[in-house]
């Protein structure tokens, strides 16, 4: 099996509980990563350096799974 390739993205929020990102040209792409514990280190930082900013909003996405939906059903995190 191929890298579950996993893309770490931030930026500003409507809503601190939402993912509607308010301005997609300001994004923060931290990288894309080969495994979920990789993607989820580099998250961590990120979402530690905006700590104190509501409207940041950092996420893990599973590119794998966008890429090639067939092959990867949804597991649970821990096992990525």
């Amino acid at each position: 099996m191929g890298k579950l390739l996993h893309l770490v993205m931030g930026g500003r929020v409507k809503d601190p509980q939402g993912l509607d990102f308010v301005n997609l040209e300001e994004m923060d792409i931290v990288g894309v990563y080969p495994n979920y514990k990789a993607a989820e280190k580099a998250w961590r930082g990120a979402a530690q350096r905006t700590v104190d900013d509501a409207e940041m909003r950092y996420v893990v996405v599973h590119l794998h799974r966008l890429l090639d939906p067939d092959e990867h059903e949804p597991v649970p995190d821990s096992e990525d």
